[in-house]
C-alpha cells in the first residue's frame, strides 16, 4: 500500500526563503502535524556552498549577479538558476528503511526515470555524485541532502533548460575540475520547460518511493509559515 505524501509546486523562490520553509516543514513532519512533503521549485541565480566546499572552489567573476549561500547539506558547491527543477523531499526516513545510501540511490533512480521519459539515457558513474550522461561524461543533475533525526531536507537539482557555464566559470561545481555540465534542452536540441518536466518528475518520484501524492496549492505554504 502506497504511503501518503503531499506535493507542493512553489514556482520560483528565493533560496533563503525556501531554506526557511524547508526547516518549518521538517519540524512539522517530525512532529507528525504534516505528512511527508515534496517541494518542487526553481531558484533565482544562486551558488550554494555545502559542508565540504573547499577554499578556491568559488571564483565568481566581478559583476556576476548571483547570491552565495552557505548551507547545511552534504557535498560541495553547486549552482541554481531558473530553468532548473529543484526537488526538496522532506521525508521521515523511518518510513523508508533508515538507509541513507538507499535514499540517495532512490533520488538518482527518480532522476534517471524522469529523463528516460524524454528519451535521455542517464546513469550513475562510480565514484562521482549525481546523475550523468556518458561518452564523454557530463553532469545533468546534482544531489545533496541533510538528515536530522531521520528527517530529510535538501534533495536534487535537475538541469532542464539553463546555461550550464556558471557550473565551471563561476565555481568548480561539486569540486569536479575538468568535467562538463549539461541540460536536458542541450541534449535534446530543443527547448524544454520545467513545467514540461515536473509532472514526469513527480510520477517517477512516486514510483520509486512508493508514495501517493496529494498535490496542494502554494497557498498551503502560507498556512505552514503561519503555524
Amino acid at each position: 500500500m502506497a504511503l501518503e505524501a503531499q506535493l507542493i509546486n512553489l514556482g520560483q523562490v528565493d533560496y533563503r526563503e525556501a531554506l526557511d520553509l524547508q526547516h518549518s516543514v521538517a519540524a512539522a513532519v517530525a512532529e507528525g502535524t504534516l505528512p511527508d512533503t515534496v517541494l518542487f521549485l526553481e531558484h533565482p541565480p544562486t551558488i550554494t556552498l555545502g559542508r565540504r566546499t573547499e577554499e578556491g572552489e568559488v571564483h565568481v567573476p566581478d559583476g556576476a549577479v548571483v547570491d552565495v549561500v552557505d548551507v547545511d547539506r552534504g557535498g560541495k558547491s553547486t549552482y541554481h538558476a531558473p530553468g532548473q527543477l529543484v526537488c526538496y523531499p522532506i521525508l521521515d526516513l523511518t518510513r523508508y528503511g533508515q538507509d541513507v545510501k538507499k535514499y540517495c540511490r532512490n533520488l538518482e533512480d527518480a532522476l534517471i526515470r524522469t529523463m528516460a521519459t524524454f528519451g535521455i539515457g542517464s546513469t550513475r558513474i562510480e565514484g562521482l555524485t549525481g546523475v550523468w550522461l556518458e561518452s564523454p561524461p557530463r553532469k545533468i543533475a546534482s544531489i545533496g541532502i541533510h538528515l536530522s533525526k531521520w528527517i530529510s531536507t535538501h534533495g536534487y537539482a535537475l538541469n532542464v533548460d539553463l546555461d550550464p557555464a556558471p557550473f565551471t566559470d563561476w565555481i568548480t561545481a561539486c569540486g569536479l575540475d575538468g568535467y562538463a555540465f549539461t541540460s536536458m534542452a542541450r541534449e535534446l536540441g530543443r527547448p524544454v520547460s520545467v513545467d514540461d518536466v515536473r509532472p514526469m518528475a513527480a510520477e517517477a518520484f512516486a514510483e520509486v518511493f512508493g508514495v501517493s501524492f496529494d498535490e496542494l496549492s502554494s497557498a498551503t505554504v502560507a498556512q505552514i509559515r503561519a503555524a
